[in-house]
């Protein structure tokens, strides 16, 4: 309290409503100074207001810390004319971070990033773009990477040209109760180990839901992910991540991606009018990018995806960017588009020859396996060939 009544103080003596550059500039060093001398156990409350802020904010080496706003449409820090740092606000080597009820907005790099934490937990946090997305905008909006015990909650991300709330190398993973709109992908769970998403709304992004295995990484193998109880709808909006990103290669109208890791189990969603794939189950071969890492495995394994469901207009798959030269010259579905498709890629050194994937009881879901390894020659809708059942994914955490 003593804290956030210093605060009032300074914006009422420095005159903050007048957004002048000394005010503005109190303001950084006032937040700023307080992460920096904060002892653990701390609570740092922001008031009400828009504040421009030109540097990023950092937070690290503490422990049972929190950020709290006056409400995510009430504390507002807008970094729209940054000159300094990349992120809104860095959190680095931390235990128990808690962050919730504020806005960032327009922040050069990515909003939040919070790197070997253990324990971080977003609450009622809006990070966004303004404006039209652009390739410009920073890669992430809630960038948790490298962390442990993850909750991301209550939260709305807008206008990332990579991820708008994305998991990467971590354990734990809690994504709940949060919307995604208008990034490149809404919601992205990366190379990470434990995961639950559920009762998100993923609308109007290029893809709705990732989760992917990617090589060169610290953490190299991810798996035992949940995907349910999620509306993923309408994600048609057309890719404008920058060229060479991984993401720029997710062809508008895509609902959910799992590229290349194991143990996902998808069910329960609604997967609604995503015009191109409403579900790919795809290897890290699909990006014709070649594979340095010796110790990464390209195939996805043990896939299950059930008890969804699926409806799309009867329009063609987008026909932009090299996804859509596919869908256009080679698989050539006309309006006939499969709500789920499967690369039909497999590890011939496999130990087992199973299926890597297990479709049942998804509703008015279509399939195909469009055979990328023999160049679509022999694309296959019969469905009877991945009909099975997998066990159930354990929750990633209480």
């Amino acid at each position: 309290m003593t804290r956030l009544l210093h605060f009032i103080c300074l914006i009422f003596l420095s005159g903050i409503a007048t957004t002048t550059a000394f005010a503005q500039a109190d303001v950084q060093k006032k937040i700023q100074t307080d992460l920096i001398m904060a002892d653990d156990g701390a609570t740092i409350d922001l008031p009400a207001g828009t504040f421009a802020l030109v540097s990023s904010l950092s937070l690290q080496d503490k422990k049972n810390i929190t950020i709290r706003g006056a409400g995510s449409s009430k504390t507002v820090l807008s970094f729209k004319n940054q000159s300094e740092g990349a992120e809104g606000l860095r959190v680095t080597n931390g235990q128990n971070i808690v962050i919730e009820n504020l806005t960032i907005q327009d922040t050069k790099g990515d909003c939040i990033k919070t790197m070997n934490v253990n324990g971080i937990t977003f609450r009622n946090v809006l990070v966004e773009w303004t404006g039209a997305p652009k390739e410009t905008n920073g890669s992430y909006g809630l960038y948790p990477v490298q962390c442990q015990n993850v909750t991301i909650e209550s939260c709305t991300a807008v206008g990332a040209s990579d991820a708008g709330i994305y998991v990467g190398q971590s354990k734990q993973i809690v994504v709940r109760n949060s919307v995604a709109h208008h990034n490149v992908a809404g919601i992205e769970i990366e190379n990470s180990i434990g995961a639950d998403v559920y009762k998100n709304h993923a609308y109007e992004n290029t893809g709705g839901i990732l989760v992917f295995d990617l090589p060169d990484l610290v953490q190299k193998k991810g798996g035992n992910v949940r995907v349910y109880d999620n509306l993923i709808e309408n994600n048609n909006f057309d890719n404008f991540a920058p060229k060479g990103n991984i993401v720029a290669r997710v062809p508008a109208g895509t609902g959910v991606v799992v590229l290349a890791t194991n143990q996902v189990e998808i069910f329960s969603n609604q997967i609604i009018n995503n015009k191109s794939q409403g579900t790919a189950v795809i290897s890290y071969f699909m990006t014709e990018e070649p594979i340095k890492d010796p110790q990464y495995y390209p195939y996805p394994t043990q896939i299950s995806i059930h008890d969804n469901t699926y409806s799309r207009p009867p329009v063609h798959a987008t026909y932009k960017g090299r996804m859509g030269m596919m869908f256009r010259f080679k698989l050539r579905f006309g309006k006939n588009v499969p709500d789920i498709m499967w690369d039909g890629i497999v590890d011939d050194k496999a130990p087992t020859k199973e299926s890597p994937l297990c479709l049942k009881n998804n509703k008015n879901a279509k399939f195909a396996n469009i055979d990328a390894a023999n160049d679509f020659k022999t694309i296959s809708r019969d469905i009877s060939k991945v009909t099975c059942e997998l066990p159930p994914q354990t929750t990633a955490k209480q």
